[in-house]
């Protein structure tokens, strides 16, 4: 990662890859608390709620975001402010890369748009982070 003084808007954060399965959404949701059939019950998933698939979990989205941000910072600065907003539903077995990119500097405050995109490009799950360096 750069130094503070070495940043400039536009730099990428290092991306990251997901594919959800059944196992890791099962572990997800029992480490949670989540009993929702549409994270593990493809026949009611498919069959009664007739989405395309076993949905993977908005809130799971949302903590590859936050991964994104504190691996990019590790022990360099602290996240002070998050916001995530799932737009579009993500089934088991789609390819999810997670990222992002500085959009403003103030100071020792970086500001962070960040997205989860689906194999097609699209966003299905911007996000914003404020860190403190």
């Amino acid at each position: 990662m750069p130094t503070l003084t070495e940043m400039k808007i536009g730099d990428e954060l290092p991306i990251r890859e997901h594919v959800a399965s059944n196992v890791s959404l099962f572990l997800y949701n029992a480490a949670v608390w989540n009993a929702h059939r549409i994270h593990y019950d493809e026949t009611y998933t498919l069959d009664v709620e007739k989405h395309p698939g076993v949905i993977v979990d908005g809130p799971l989205q949302g903590d590859w975001l936050a991964q994104v941000v504190t691996n990019w910072l590790g022990d360099d600065g602290e996240l002070i402010e998050f916001e995530y907003s799932n737009r579009r539903m993500s089934v088991i077995g789609e390819v999810l890369v997670a990222g992002g990119s500085i959009t403003a500097i103030d100071g020792r405050e970086v500001s962070i748009e960040l997205f989860i995109r689906n194999a097609d490009g699209e966003v299905t799950t911007p996000g914003q982070a404020l860190v403190r360096f």
